[in-house]
């Protein structure tokens, strides 16, 4: 698959050939499903937590005698059914995480890889070196792409410059490529990849890395 390569003013200035292992898979549903949900879940910090009427500050002294008062019978004000008193199975700490083979990680991300370039919403760029953290630059550069959406910038490195540039910007994110996931590029529209940041990818997640297991490719390929 070729795609154009612009620079920061938007225009093309050359094409890059992706590599039909990482950027031209047909896209494997069941492996981007699980990932997502496994990625989201991950996310999720199991903190919450009830007391249950032995863990609830009150007397465990019976309200009034069993018998005799033509009331119904009480037990303690610690019981569930009193104001104050312990939750009835109400939730406790735990853990969310869900664990995933490594091949079935690497396919979703080739899957989500391929599926922007698929559909149109990847972008290459020759360069983005910004000297000084410029958000009205980033701004700029993002309007001359002609993005309106949720964007991902992806560089083949951390950049501090580029992602105190995205702070202030709304819907727009910036990560390197050992950091990118299926949960991020399923939530955001487009993804903007620097040339470095596209041969990353292809060091990352294509050769011989990609060869076990793989999706088939389009048509038939191999």
């Amino acid at each position: 698959m070729e795609l154009p390569v612009r620079d920061i003013t938007g225009k093309a200035v050359g094409a890059i050939e992706l590599a039909d292992d990482v950027f031209g898979l047909r896209p494997n549903l069941s492996a981007l499903h699980q990932t997502f949900v496994a990625q989201m879940a991950n996310r999720r910090s199991g903190i919450h937590e009830t007391k249950t009427r032995g863990q609830v500050r009150g007397s465990t002294v019976k309200i009034r005698p069993q018998k005799g008062s033509g009331n119904a019978r009480q037990g303690s004000i610690r019981a569930p059914h009193h104001t104050g008193g312990g939750v009835v199975f109400g939730p406790h700490s735990r853990s969310y995480a869900q664990a995933l083979p490594r091949q079935v990680r690497r396919l979703a991300i080739r899957s989500a890889l391929s599926s922007k370039a698929r559909d149109g919403e990847l972008i290459v760029l020759d360069n983005l070196a910004f000297t000084s953290p410029r958000t009205r630059d980033m701004a700029a550069l993002l309007n001359a792409l002609g993005q309106e959406r949720s964007a991902i910038i992806v560089t083949a490195e951390p950049d501090a410059n580029v992602k105190r540039s995205v702070a202030n910007l709304p819907r727009v994110l910036t990560m390197a490529t050992p950091y990118l996931n299926v949960a991020d590029m399923m939530n955001y529209h487009t993804l903007v990849m620097t040339q470095d940041a596209v041969h990353k990818a292809e060091l990352l997640w294509g050769g011989e890395r990609a060869k076990a297991r793989r999706a088939p490719l389009p048509g038939g390929a191999r």
